[in-house]
């Protein structure tokens, strides 16, 4: 079924029309279905200033609709998924407010820290919102939160979102996979998995100092910051956040 929008049965005159150049000035022509049109003139590729994306950035088969899609969507359709998934974490913990909290506070340092890193920004937050998505049902299942029991019970769970939000295939394989190991590093790892591992250590440890009321000494801290994490960003991060937390939790 093609989308009413792009079905020139449903055009008018105005479903052909020429626009500028922003290049060179020479007029180049659009179909109303075109995304992209070159400039004969210059060889500008240029977006159609006619088009309305907004369907595009949550519709799957937008590339079979308008084919491929510019950069600058793409872009806006993996913002919009990121905030979709972390709408859906939220709405699974419901009123655990801890573990909603755990997790956003994960994916903020998991950007800063994957900015630095070069990672893969949408794989990175998505799996932050979703690294501990299965603790609920390991607490149900086993009366336990062990990592081998999160591990086994995330992924299906974070598939489910993702698949219902149409996501990327590599992506869901990825995210799930992370979700699947998280507490545990393999030998090789990608940089995605290397930035959410840091980024969950940085908030474990900064919720457990805050949580003491003896918290970690300095010097064993920053032992435990020097040989701890997978990325050089990661150990930074980790002793700019963690430094405070420690004389917030001394001052109690």
């Amino acid at each position: 079924m093609q989308c009413p929008g792009q079905d020139n049965r449903y055009w008018d005159g105005s479903a052909v029309f020429e626009a500028p150049c922003p290049e060179c000035g020479a007029a180049i022509e659009f179909f109303k279905d075109d995304a992209t049109r070159v400039c004969k003139g210059c060889g500008h590729r240029m977006m159609n200033p006619k088009m309305d994306f907004g369907c595009a950035a949550y519709c799957p088969y937008a590339k079979h609709c308008l084919g491929e899609l510019p950069p600058e969507l793409v872009a806006g359709k993996q913002d919009l998924l990121k905030e979709q998934v972390k709408l859906e974490m939220q709405k699974y913990f419901g009123d655990d407010a801890r573990r909603i909290a755990h997790a956003g506070r994960v994916a903020r340092y998991a950007e800063e820290i994957g900015r630095a890193e070069g990672a893969n920004d949408a794989v990175l937050i998505i799996a932050a919102h979703l690294h501990d998505i299965g603790i609920h049902e390991a607490e149900r299942k086993h009366n336990s939160t062990a990592a081998r029991y999160q591990h086994a019970e995330g992924p299906p769970i974070a598939r489910e979102i993702l698949e219902r939000l149409a996501a990327p295939p590599g992506l869901i394989e990825e995210v799930c996979d992370i979700v699947g190991h998280h507490h545990r590093p393999r030998p090789e790892e990608t940089v995605n998995f290397k930035c959410l591992y840091d980024a969950d250590l940085i908030t474990n440890l900064e919720e457990e100092q805050r949580g003491r009321e003896r918290p970690t000494p300095p010097a064993h801290l920053a032992k435990i910051i020097d040989r701890s994490f997978l990325t050089e960003s990661g150990r930074t991060l980790a002793a700019r956040v963690l430094a405070p937390a420690t004389e917030a939790a001394g001052n109690h």
